[in-house]
Order: structure tokens, then sequence, then C-alpha cells
């Protein structure tokens, strides 16, 4: 799992929903470190799609006391509306829909949706356990605006953290502001930046901070890239050679590639990420602002559409404010 390596394992019990469970979420009390308090935000930041996915459904029971057509295209609209996308929608209706004889009110159709979006989030393979290298390399890519920098100096702040010794790459040199923004987080996390002046090869600012880890025997690096739209080719073949560079001094990195995007964008994010990794073989999602107008079913169609593990969550700016993903604690904040 990405970064798990880096991280100490505590035990606490998870704060579960009130709601009503079937048999598939009631294994919700796991092994967990996020604290209370993350829960309860994430919870508040969800407000707008949790009325659609209770009230709303609740309302489409009104004088019901069966599924039939009509109600399914409510439903399909609802689904619509909370951002789950159009593909995973329609397919959320087909199961839905072969359910429905089970289904006589609206507490059962909130349990029945509950479950399949549950299996959404948790159907990624899981991955094969390896030897880490060190120094781990992640090379961090998305456009500007979306949390990339703030993202990398949360990591940054956890791993150090945990003991670890971090390198931070400044190589999204086009934008002052973002070395200077890059290198008041390093300063805050306890970590290494290396940055040259501006407008230089970003290739060669990455190149040098992993020969420099490698150097200093850091644990990890993290490598900050440019944000220019996502349609530019320029950006794309731009990442591409920092990640060709990164790989001539440290065979077999970058070992991860992690991607940002912002809830708020909505489907929007699912372009992003499509393009991205058709570039560079994304490996990882970070999901940032969930904490504002972001409707919570970006998740459920990221979980289902891309073939990507999502690995961390964001509803503030905080550093606690970043937390892994956490696919029954989600749905829980969702009903």
């Amino acid at each position: 799992m990405a970064l798990r390596w880096f991280k100490k394992k505590t035990e606490s019990e998870k704060e579960i929903a009130d709601q009503p469970q079937s048999s598939e979420q009631e294994r919700a009390t796991t092994d967990s470190s996020e604290p209370i308090g993350f829960v309860k935000r994430l919870r508040k930041g969800l407000a707008q799609t949790r009325k659609i996915l209770t009230t709303d459904i609740d309302k489409l029971f009104t004088g019901k006391k069966n599924i039939d057509d009509d109600l399914l295209e409510k439903l399909e609209e609802l689904l619509i509306t909370a951002d789950i996308g159009v593909q995973t929608t329609v397919e959320l209706i087909e199961r839905i829909s072969k359910k429905s004889l089970t289904i006589s009110d609206a507490d059962n159709l909130k349990a029945a949706l509950k479950e399949e979006i549950l299996s959404y989030l948790q159907s990624d393979t899981p991955k094969a356990e390896k030897a880490f290298a060190k120094p781990h390399v992640v090379m961090v890519l998305g456009v500007n605006g979306v949390g990339k920098t703030t993202t990398i100096g949360k990591l940054a702040a956890r791993s150090v953290a945990d003991g670890k010794k971090v390198l931070i790459a400044a190589a999204d040199t086009f934008r002052a502001a973002a070395v200077e923004q890059l290198t008041i987080w390093a300063e805050r996390a306890g970590a290494e930046i290396v940055k040259h002046k501006g407008n230089a090869d970003p290739a060669a600012v990455a190149y040098d901070c992993v020969e420099a880890a490698v150097a200093r025997e850091a644990d990890l690096v993290f490598v900050d890239t440019a944000g220019r739209l996502h349609t530019s080719v320029n950006l794309m073949e731009e990442l591409k050679k920092i990640k060709r560079t990164i790989s001539k001094k440290l065979p077999d990195a970058p070992h991860e590639i992690l991607l940002v995007l912002d809830a708020t964008t909505g489907q929007n994010a699912l372009s992003q990420a499509k393009l991205f990794n058709d570039a560079l073989e994304v490996t990882g999602i970070a999901l940032t602002k969930l904490d504002g107008t972001a409707k919570g079913g970006i998740v459920v169609s990221i979980c289902s559409t891309l073939k990507i593990s999502l690995e961390y969550i964001g509803i503030g700016e905080n550093i606690e404010d970043l937390q892994d993903f956490d696919p029954i604690q989600f749905v829980n904040a969702l009903f």
C-alpha cells in the first residue's frame, strides 16, 4: 500500500455512523489512526451529498411501497446530481433494479445503495507487498490549484513525524510562488528541500534531489512538478522527461506517481486523471477539498471508473486533515 511503509501502526476504534448497516458494513471497526475530529469534519463536508442520499431518497417513497420505473428514473437523477457520474449511476440503477423485490421502503433502498457503493470503493485489487527502495521516490502530479504543494507538505510532515528522513524536489520551476510555498512547507515539516533558480530545468532539479537523497541516505523523496493545464502537450512531455531523468539516476524510480485531484471540480477531475494516467501511468490518487462544495459522489465515480488506487482524501489545510482513504469510513459518512 502506498507510503504505508512510512506510517507507524497504531490502534484505535473507528467512529461509525449510526445508520443501519448491512452485514457487509457491520465489520466497520478496524485498526485506525485517524483522529475522531477528522470523521466528524468529513461528515460535515459531505452534508450536501448525504442529503441527496438520505432525505431526498426518503421523498422518493412518498406514497409508494415498492420500486417502479418512475422511482428508478428519479433515483438516477439524484445519483447524477451527487456527482457519481453517468456510467456509474447506470450501473448502480441496474444493480438496484435486480434487488427491487427485496426493497419495500426508503431504508431498504439506502441499505442496498450503501452496500453497492462500498463494493465499488473496495474493488481495487490488493497490491502485492514488495521491498521498498531507499530512497523511495514519489513523483507528484496535478494541475494548478488542486492542492498539490500542500499535499506534499502534509505527506512530508507525516513521514518526518514517523522518524523518516525526507527530501523534497522543487521541480515546479515555472512558478516562483510554488517554490516559495514548498520551501515554507519543507521547513514546517522538518524536511530538506532541493531547489534551483527560477526557470531552471525541472528534470535537473529532480535529478539533483534524488542524487542528494542517495548521498544523505534519505528514506523518502517527493518530487513536486509543474501544474499547467492538463491539456498542454508541453506539460506532459516535461513530466515524461522528469520521470526518465529520475530513472537514469535510480533504476525503478519513481516508485510511485501520485496524482492530486480537486474534488470540487467534479467530473473534470476524471478527465484530468485519464490524461495524466495515459501519459505517465499514475499509481495513486490524493483527492483534496472534500470539506467545501464538493459532492462526495466523485469518490465513487473515481473508484468505479479508474483502475487507480485512491490513497488519500483531504478535508482542510491542517496536516492531520489529509488521511489515508478508508472506504468503510467514507461510506458511513455518506449516509
